[in-house]
Formats: structure tokens, C-alpha cells, sequence
């Protein structure tokens, strides 16, 4: 019996790939405004941006899931998977980066207040890192919907709460104050917390070993995407207002000297 040699073509309406990914939708997504060509480039590049922000968020929760399961393979092999997306995210600044700062001011005024600054995604995935800040829930009170889930999430444990939960459950030493602190605020590291890592990098227990280093790559590569966009930013704007009226490079440098999971990193001064 012979194998067909073509693929189907008629399936007697939609096909079964525009039923799943609605790609005529995503399609009538791009609406620019201004006339100029390139800006196609950055307003589907910040729609893809967009679009991995909230599969981060999906990664994360769901890794999230799996902790408090006490399931630490699973959590680490969804970690591992969201820190692809992250690679996946950096990549995308590099056209944008490449835009001289006559290309990139050809449409830049068309933005009018229009800014990154200003995505309730990205604010979520910040706030599951740990980044809290209830001063960034103003940009989105006209969105209901989003202010409602960010100030859901403003006050729920980030990823970082807990991954030291399920530590805490396993028989380390962390601080019960660390758990029960003001989750609406931005998590402090702890020296007893950075000691708990300390002798978990000295150990021989995998599993946590592999978490460790699972957590370590996310927060590496989020701050390689932080000073993506300062590179982007100063290389298209130098050192301009930002288009949402933020200090522009000035804003961005200051993010970046801030690290997501602190004691992961001062940890390895005692081992």
C-alpha cells in the first residue's frame, strides 16, 4: 500500500494550523502609526516581546505549581525551558539595536507617550522575580483587568518565595521572617538565606544543586535582556527622554545594577 506523496489541501473550510494559531488574527495585530517602513520592525518585534513575557509568566507559575508540589525535577525542567524563552527574548533587541538614530527617529514621535515602561506583562514578570513596587500599579488603572491582576500579584510569593519555601520544607534553615514578610515589597536578601545556598553549593544533593543553577541562568539571562535594552536604547537614542517620559538610559542603567535572587550570586563567595 502506497504512501500519499502530497499534503491535504482542501479541508472544506479553515485549516486545522489557522484553527490552533489564528494567525489571520495575529496578522491584523500590526496597525503602525506612521508611514515609515521600519516601523514595522519594531512594533512586531515588541509584539513578539509581548507575547514571551506572558509565556515567561506561564513558565514560572506553573513552575510555581510544582514547588509547592515539592516536585523539584519538574520545576527545574520548566525553569530550564523558560530560560530558552529568555535567550529567545534577548535575541530580539538585536534589529532594533541596529537602527541608526535617524532610522529609529523617523517614526519615534508617532509613539507620542507609547513606552515599554508601560507593559502590565511585563510588570507581572517582575513581580514574579521578586521586583516588587506598588508605584507600578498606577501606569495600569485604566486597564482594570490588569490592575486588578497585578495587585493580585503584587501580594502573592513570587517564584523566589517559593523555591525558599520548599527549602524551608526540606529542612533548611530558612528564616520563617523571610516567609512571612510584606510580600508587596521588593525581597531583600538574607545572610541566612545566602548560607542556606552556601551549603547547598557545597553539598552533593542534585536535585537542589540543579535548581540552584536552573534559578542562577534565569537571572542571568534577565539581566543580559535589562542591558540588551540599555544597549538598544543608547545606541538608537543615546541619552534622549524616554518616549514614556521616563530619564531614558539614565532609567535603565539603574535597573541594571539590580539582580533578580541575590544570595545565588553572594552565596559563592563561601564555597
Amino acid at each position: 500500500m502506497s504512501c500519499p506523496v502530497s499534503p491535504k489541501l482542501d479541508f472544506g473550510g479553515t485549516t486545522p494550523y489557522e484553527d490552533y494559531v489564528h494567525a489571520s488574527v495575529l496578522h491584523t495585530l500590526q496597525q503602525q502609526w506612521s508611514k515609515d517602513p521600519r516601523e514595522m520592525s519594531f512594533l512586531v518585534i515588541t509584539q513578539v516581546m509581548e507575547l514571551y513575557f506572558g509565556l515567561l509568566c506561564f513558565e514560572w507559575r506553573q513552575a510555581q505549581s510544582e514547588l509547592r508540589s515539592d516536585d523539584l525535577r519538574a520545576a527545574v525542567r520548566t525553569l530550564r525551558r523558560s530560560d530558552l524563552h529568555l535567550q529567545a527574548l534577548s535575541a530580539a533587541w538585536r534589529p532594533i539595536a541596529r537602527m541608526t538614530p535617524t532610522e529609529f527617529n523617523s517614526f519615534r514621535d508617532a509613539l507620542g507617550e507609547g513606552s515599554g515602561f508601560q507593559s502590565g506583562m511585563y510588570r507581572e514578570m517582575e513581580f514574579l522575580l521578586g521586583e516588587k513596587s506598588r508605584s507600578m500599579l498606577v501606569p495600569h488603572r485604566a486597564v482594570p483587568a490588569m490592575h486588578e491582576q497585578l495587585e493580585k500579584s503584587l501580594a502573592e510569593p513570587s517564584l523566589y518565595d517559593d523555591v525558599l519555601a520548599a527549602l524551608r520544607r526540606r529542612g533548611f534553615d530558612i528564616p520563617q521572617a523571610v516567609l512571612d514578610r510584606d510580600l508587596t515589597q521588593a525581597y531583600q536578601p538574607s545572610p541566612e538565606v545566602e548560607q542556606v545556598w552556601a551549603a547547598i553549593y557545597r553539598g552533593d544533593d542534585r536535585d537542589l544543586l540543579e535548581l540552584g543553577e536552573a534559578l542562577t541562568d534565569i537571572a542571568e539571562e534577565f539581566a543580559r535582556w535589562r542591558y540588551d535594552h540599555l544597549l538598544a536604547t543608547r545606541r538608537s537614542m543615546g541619552a534622549k527622554t524616554g518616549t514614556g517620559g521616563s530619564a531614558g538610559v539614565a532609567w535603565l542603567e539603574k535597573r541594571t545594577q539590580r539582580s533578580v535572587f541575590p544570595e545565588l550570586w553572594t552565596a559563592r563567595s563561601y564555597v
